[in-house]
């Protein structure tokens, strides 16, 4: 059997990009089918060769010891003086007996040898007693030259016609049970990848069905293996766009709700003030049209609030946080600031420790200054309102923000972080029911969070929880990225 070279192919540019074109557009059953054929067809022709290279030197040492026993035979009996008068009729009993083999014999110190024609080539070492054996081969004969102790010799030439006859039957016989098995590879690599891409397949007509109906049902789970999990993860994807859908609907629904009240008010304001304007027989006093005007003033005001409100709660809900290290008694102070300008009237008491953590600046501010202006605006004329940090370990701290109000019923507490959500009692004062929500969802997203209490004084106090260190060192030591981002 002769063993070819194969083709080494060219590694250029172009060849790269047909194969990886080529073979990213083929199917993954073909993919698996083709790697599995390959591999398992590799695997048949590395042990077809093995055999092949096993048997053929099997063959060859078992001629070779074949041989050589046979002429040590033929030596053992030249010790016998007796042996060499009768050499001629030792050789034709011996080519009687072997006639696939030639023999030429030398007697004890003799130059010439008495039998057959075998040509001569390093068997005159062993002639010489240099050296007691030695092998070659001559065209399709096996040559063994053999020296004993009397310094007799034995050249025999053996025919490996049949021998080479028997192996090239042998190669023929791997080569076609080879073939078979590569192509059994390619049937069995073909059942495997049908068999094992079944699920994928089940998967790939579900997205398709998602894509072409809107539709986010399940997937059916099937088994324990890797693709079944694939399967679980992609239904947990579908049940994440269908509360992502269903948020989205609610918020819609509650905005449009909400929305309606102030713009139908608004426009029936706006309208009657048309109507006086516009016709010489309406009239109305100057003081009916300084309260129509100050309702549509309010009611601009609280379509803006409620605008921006909506906005706030579309930002929290998107998740989009710009991280960046925040000094947290500064950023309450900034938002306390602006409550300040804002409610004059109202004082306010602020106890401020140190605390960093990592997070969002702006929106920690924009929820606390919602919890301000809420303790505020539910805070009696001339109240307090009592900002506080107390940190209750290492690595969190309470900010609790208190008023003197009426407090927030027991029953109701669970539902003042809801969209939308106003009690009785806030049902006339103004406010879109956004503020809370939007306040825990920023603390949610720092890891943090909220509980309604009672003040010490009967009104509410909102207490929040955020982790974080009061050493500086230590949370930009947890994020060195922030300090680069810093210094550059």
């Amino acid at each position: 059997m002769i063993l070819r070279k194969p083709i080494a192919l060219e590694d250029d540019a172009s060849n790269r990009s047909w194969h990886n074109s080529s073979w990213s557009r083929a199917p993954l059953r073909w993919q698996l089918a083709i790697v599995t054929a390959l591999m398992v067809a590799a695997a048949v022709g590395i042990m077809t060769i093995v055999a092949y290279w096993t048997v053929s030197t099997s063959l060859n040492r078992s001629v070779d010891s074949q041989l050589e026993s046979v002429a040590r035979s033929m030596l053992s009996r030249s010790v016998d003086p007796a042996f060499n008068k009768r050499i001629e009729t030792e050789i034709e009993s011996f080519k009687a007996y072997n006639p696939d083999t030639n023999i030429l014999y030398f007697p004890p110190g003799a130059s010439r040898g008495i039998g057959d024609n075998i040509p001569l080539v390093n068997e005159g070492e062993v002639i010489r007693g240099e050296i007691p054996i030695s092998f070659r081969n001559q065209g399709d004969q096996r040559v063994l030259a053999l020296n004993n102790e009397v310094g007799a010799t034995v050249v025999l030439a053996q025919d490996l016609g049949p021998t080479y006859a028997l192996v090239s039957s042998l190669g023929m016989v791997l080569l076609i049970i080879a073939g078979l098995g590569t192509l059994m590879a390619i049937a069995a690599g073909m059942v495997v990848s049908t068999t094992g891409l079944r699920p994928v397949s089940r998967l790939q007509r579900a997205v398709e069905h998602v894509t072409e109906t809107d539709s986010l049902e399940p997937i059916e789970v099937v088994g324990r293996d890797e693709l079944a999990q694939l399967t679980r993860s992609f239904n947990d994807m579908l049940e994440s766009l269908e509360a992502s859908r269903r948020r989205q609907t609610e918020l819609v629904a509650d905005a449009g709700h909400e929305l309606k009240t102030p713009l139908t008010s608004l426009r029936t304001n706006i309208e009657l003030l048309m109507i006086v304007s516009n016709s010489p027989t309406a009239t109305i006093s100057n003081e009916d049209r300084r309260d129509l005007e100050k309702d549509v003033i309010a009611q601009i005001e609280e379509l803006s609030t409620l605008i921006g409100d909506l906005v706030d709660l579309a930002r929290e809900d998107s998740r989009v946080q710009n991280a960046e290290f925040v000094d947290l008694g500064d950023t309450m102070s900034n938002a306390l600031d602006r409550v300040r300008r804002r409610r004059p009237d109202v004082k306010f008491d602020f106890v401020r420790t140190d605390w960093y953590l990592f997070g969002d600046s702006f929106a920690l501010g924009r929820a606390v200054v919602n919890l301000m202006d809420n303790a505020a605006k539910w805070s009696p004329p001339n109240g307090v309102v009592r900002l506080n940090m107390q940190p209750i370990s290492d690595s969190e701290i309470h900010i609790s923000v208190a008023d003197s109000g009426p407090g927030i019923p027991a029953a109701d507490r669970a539902k003042v972080f809801e969209r939308f959500f106003r009690s009785v009692q806030a049902r006339s004062m103004p406010g879109s029911g956004l503020g809370l929500s939007i306040v825990k969802k920023v603390v949610e997203r720092h890891h943090g969070t909220i509980e309604v209490l009672d003040s010490d004084d009967g009104g509410t106090l909102m207490q929040i929880t955020l982790p974080g260190s009061a050493s500086e060192a230590i949370i930009r030591a947890q994020h060195p990225e922030e300090k680069l981002a810093t210094e550059h």
